[in-house]
């Protein structure tokens, strides 16, 4: 009777690994999936970045054709953007303390 048991422990423990080393396996495979995917994404990001490069220098050429300060538009752009950013995380804050008042409020009258 021992060495029935012993073997169905066995087994057991030989098919918990086999179900383990199919899962590290389907694992590997995402992981390399998702490598070549990575570097797919990055090459795709590089060369948008050069296009949007070589977009900037030619609208920046063609204002200046035009007679337009193309560097004084994109000064001015970049500071709009950045008061929008600050805008936007001051609002972030300022809900996330309402939040954390709320929470204490609602602790203080369950504490009662």
């Amino acid at each position: 009777m021992g060495l029935g048991s012993t073997a169905k422990k066995i087994q057991s423990l030989s098919d918990r690994a086999e179900a383990m080393y199919k899962q590290v396996q389907k694992l590997q495979q995402r992981i390399t999936g998702l490598e070549e995917e990575m570097d797919e994404t990055h090459d795709t990001v590089t060369r948008m970045d050069h296009q949007l490069t070589e977009q900037r220098a030619l609208l920046l050429a063609i204002a200046e054709e035009q007679g337009i300060d193309g560097e004084e538009i994109l000064a001015d752009a970049a500071i709009d953007e950045a008061e929008l950013e600050a805008e936007s995380e001051a609002d972030a804050e300022s809900a996330a303390n309402e939040d954390e008042t709320t929470d204490a409020a609602a602790g203080e009258t369950t504490a009662e």
